[in-house]
């Protein structure tokens, strides 16, 4: 028979426990912000850092059946940025693909070629596609032959390939294990760093990276360099815009980090991620987007995290077409047949290409004046900010006619477009855990209690 005060004896202990639970450190695979000190930018040279070679046929463009291309697509339709080009269409602004490379298109007014570190070209090449769908979401001019258009058709494309998926090291296929890979064929965080400072030195004015360096915590991604580069590219007045990542599946981005409590900050998510992405984690440099569906609502492939500034459409993409002067809204797979082209890949060029349109409109504005212009103008949900969509889907019109008062944003604060003035939500953790501790307590008391009343059953 256990005695009154033993319960309680134990029940006390258990309760010490529960609050050292509580209380205790986070586990070692948590992690905070990256952070960059200053240093010289990494630089390289203008080619493979390794012998490649072409390892499948070059990605097959097409479209869904039943596609009507006279119709604009879902993600102008959405975002509605042709009602901008009153204000701005994009003029005297040079946006960096670093991509798969872009082909050359009637529709691309003003294409630069600015190297290759996959092969020999000299960038104006795309066996995949990738760069040309990015090239034209951002500066394709409009066509009387269908509704497509880019979101800032007189801006110049300057484009450096960095990556293939169908290139690999030669001799050999692709290194599945590589944490610093950003393709699934050659590519990786040592070349993107290169290649941004490469744009930066070429007078971009504006870099858009529709690639990610995808792991889940503790791997280690070996980035150091790439955030050396998009930190010399903010302090050069370069605005970047990244790509949150897709979690897939099949490879390093399988986990999807969770939600959010929304009554606390953005912020304490570092302490419970699954997985990293980079660039797009270098959140004080870089302008990180996520995707949302046709309806606007998040997309489930679209990689979630406190770096998450903004979202743009990420499904049911239609862009130019690297083989010829068309347009293209699917991938033609050799087992499945036509399948559509989403990916948060495609978001990132979407917010390129609306700031092409506000640095052109306001050219006096820093590149962290024009960021904040880009999230403080997003159509924000009344629950404030979240790891999915950051500040909410980005708005062309808002971004060139706001009024934004000269304070910085709060990733913590709930804001609306029609409300100039931010709301900071109170930061709760203090009384959280708390609370916390006493919900443990009391609970594992009552677990104790039953425990010692109960007979030992063999």
């Amino acid at each position: 028979m256990t005695t009154l005060a033993q319960r309680w004896g134990h029940v006390a202990a258990a309760s010490l426990f529960v609050g050292a639970i509580t209380l205790w450190p986070a586990p070692a695979a948590a992690i905070g912000p990256p952070s960059v000190p200053p240093g010289p930018p990494p630089t390289g040279p203008v080619a493979p850092l390794v012998p490649t070679e072409q390892k499948t046929v070059c990605a097959q463009a097409t479209t869904l059946p039943g596609t009507e291309l006279a119709r604009r697509p879902a993600g102008d339709v959405m975002l509605d940025y042709s009602a901008a080009w009153k204000f701005s269409r994009g003029a005297g602004q040079k946006v960096a693909v670093i991509d798969t490379g872009v082909a050359p298109n009637p529709r691309l007014h003003a294409l630069q070629p600015g190297g290759d570190y996959v092969s020999s070209s000299d960038g104006l090449v795309d066996c995949d596609a990738h760069g040309t769908l990015v090239a034209g979401i951002i500066a394709a001019a409009p066509s009387p032959d269908d509704g497509f258009s880019g979101v800032a058709p007189e801006a110049t494309i300057l484009s450096i390939r960095q990556n293939s998926g169908v290139y690999s090291l030669a001799g050999q296929g692709a290194d599945e294990d590589d944490p610093n890979a950003t393709s699934a064929g050659y590519g990786n965080t040592q070349t993107l760093a290169y290649a941004i400072v490469r744009a930066v030195d070429l007078g971009a004015t504006i870099i858009n990276l529709s690639e990610a360096a995808c792991a889940p915590v503790g791997t280690g991604i070996d980035d150091a360099a790439v955030g050396q580069a998009v930190r010399y590219a903010f302090e050069h007045n370069v605005v970047v815009v990244a790509a949150a990542g897709n979690v897939a599946q099949q490879g390093k981005c399988s986990a999807q980090n969770a939600m959010r409590d929304p009554n606390l900050p953005v912020s304490d998510a570092w302490a419970s991620l699954h997985t990293v992405a980079s660039p797009a984690w270098f959140s004080d440099y870089v302008l990180t987007v996520g995707a949302v569906t046709t309806a606007g609502g998040p997309a489930d492939f679209s990689l979630r995290g406190p770096w998450v500034d903004v979202a743009a459409p990420g499904e049911q993409i239609t862009s130019l077409s690297p083989t010829g002067p068309g347009l293209m809204n699917a991938w033609s797979d050799p087992t499945s047949g036509p399948v559509p082209v989403n990916g948060t890949s495609f978001a990132a060029p979407y917010v390129a290409g609306v700031v092409a349109l506000v640095r052109s409109r306001f050219p006096g504005m820093s590149a962290g004046e024009v960021m904040e212009r880009i999230k403080r103008t997003a159509r924000t949900a009344a629950a404030g900010p979240d790891l999915a969509v950051g500040y909410g889907v980005v708005d062309p019109v808002a971004a060139l006619t706001f009024q934004v008062p000269a304070q910085p944003s709060d990733p913590d604060a709930v804001r609306a477009v029609a409300a100039p003035a931010t709301v900071t939500s109170g930061d709760h953790r203090a009384r959280n855990i708390g609370i916390g501790v006493l919900i443990g307590c009391v609970v594992l008391a009552g677990l104790a209690i039953t425990v010692l009343d109960t007979p030992i059953r063999k």
